[in-house]
């Protein structure tokens, strides 16, 4: 079965703020302490309060792994969170749950932007996509895709 059908998404409850708080920890930690960043629990939660109405858990199996939180704007699709735990990172997830986005985003004819952490390796994955640098707030790239400017997924060799 393909990886693709294995994604499963559904809204973020405040019993998954448990889940959250750790996948935050453990995917952005070294990246807020390389920008010195608040990473206190307070923060923290903060961040994962933010537009909680478009939290997205992303499972495989009924295993929670991710995070996929985007919506829509006047004009715009904003990514204001894409994360997966560790053990899933580098097998192409991310680029499977950016193209979620990227897809509506296209249908609805509108451009794409999201924030990342200067140094983040996940900006190599947004430029492969079709991202590109837009400005600069602080640490903080702001990039953004045209829906006329998405790029194919590179094709995968399946693994025997």
């Amino acid at each position: 079965m393909a990886t693709e059908t294995l994604l499963e998404f559904r809204p973020a409850t405040g019993a998954d703020v448990p889940f959250l708080t750790a996948l935050r920890h453990a995917t952005m930690t070294e990246h807020l302490i390389r920008v010195n960043a608040a990473r206190d629990d307070a923060s923290q939660l903060a961040r994962i309060l933010f537009q909680f109405e478009h939290a997205q858990i992303v499972a495989i199996k009924n295993k929670d792994i991710g995070l996929l939180k985007a919506y829509r704007e006047p004009g715009q699709w904003y990514i204001a969170q894409i994360q997966i735990v560790p053990e899933f990172q580098g097998q192409g997830l991310g680029r499977l749950i950016l193209d979620k986005v990227l897809t509506q985003a296209r249908s609805d004819n509108l451009p794409t932007v999201l924030r990342v952490l200067e140094g983040n390796p996940a900006k190599r994955l947004y430029e492969a996509a079709g991202f590109r640098q837009t400005g600069q707030d602080g640490v903080e790239c702001i990039m953004s895709c045209l829906p006329y400017l998405l790029i194919p997924p590179p094709a995968r060799n399946p693994k025997p």
